[in-house]
């Protein structure tokens, strides 16, 4: 059993990400943490332990950072992002050497004012990277987020990918994609509603010559569809005064004679219309708004 157990324990303790730990000791405090090779330990408050966890050899899945005194502690909540990666947060305290901001964990992160792009205030929210000073071993957020992204190496067309939308541009929203390359989706090609710190699903249009992506929102060959679909339903409603009496709820056979759409392609195309608030519905006809 311990060996099968140690197979699932990591070989080193990494501050700031989800570490396999294994139960060494049970103390008054807590529960000791021990790294495959038993020469890292780290504590597990009590707040966090519950009966089925003490069992020696038993592997815990922990995120570890540090406490008020900067020594490494482990807890079982995880926050809203790890070191290395990207998020949105509140700030809750600001003090003339930083601010603080709310992560998800019972002890705030710290944003020095090196990384703050301008005084941060309370009660607001901002995208951070989570990183580790190298000379003091503490996390810490940056607003500086652009002095990590890489060159997009190894993206491809049509790909699918995790994405963080982290500002509103004139040309559309710009995301930060797997929390390494930066991209942009386009105004135009937008048909649904979509906020700073949204986590999405997007897909790889294009690689720019500057080394940034071009992403959709929908798969590219499903985008182009919907595109169409759209631009048909808007312009027979042109022709038609503005308004039909259809909806996505009509016969297949109706909706097939008016726009020569399937009724799935058709219900699609109408719902970004109407959600962008280019049609609306009314008394069991849609109208041009």
């Amino acid at each position: 059993m311990e060996n099968i157990l140690s197979e699932q324990v990591d070989h080193h303790i990494v501050l700031g990400r989800m570490n396999s730990l294994a139960v060494t000791r049970i103390i008054e405090f807590g529960i000791v943490l021990r790294n495959h090779n038993g020469d890292e330990e780290v504590l597990l408050p009590n707040a966090y332990v519950t009966e089925e966890m003490k069992q020696l050899g038993h592997a815990i899945e922990v995120f570890v950072y540090t406490d008020s005194e900067d020594r490494l502690v482990a807890t079982t909540q995880k926050p809203l992002a790890m070191e290395g990666e990207y998020g949105y947060f509140e700030v809750v305290d600001f003090k003339s050497y930083g601010a603080f901001v709310d992560w998800g964990l019972p002890k705030d992160l710290f944003v020095p004012l090196s990384h703050q792009k301008g005084y941060m205030q309370i009660g607001k929210k901002y995208i951070l990277r989570i990183a580790v000073d190298e000379q003091t071993d503490r996390l810490y957020g940056s607003q500086k987020v652009g002095k990590w992204l890489e060159d997009p190496y190894g993206m491809v067309p049509s790909q699918r990918v995790d994405a963080l939308i982290i500002a509103k541009t004139p040309m559309g929203y710009k995301v930060i994609v797997e929390n390494r390359f930066e991209g942009m989706i386009y105004d135009n090609e937008v048909f649904e509603n979509i906020s700073i710190g949204d986590r999405r699903s997007l897909y790889v249009k294009a690689i720019r010559a500057d080394k940034k992506l071009d992403l959709s929102l929908q798969p590219l060959g499903k985008q182009a569809k919907n595109m169409d679909a759209k631009k048909k339903i808007v312009s027979i409603l042109q022709e038609s005064n503005g308004r039909l009496e259809v909806t996505s709820k009509s016969s297949p056979e109706l909706i097939e004679k008016l726009f020569g759409l399937s009724k799935k392609v058709f219900k699609g195309a109408l719902n970004t219309l109407i959600e962008d608030g280019s049609i609306k519905l009314s008394n069991g006809a849609i109208e041009l708004s």
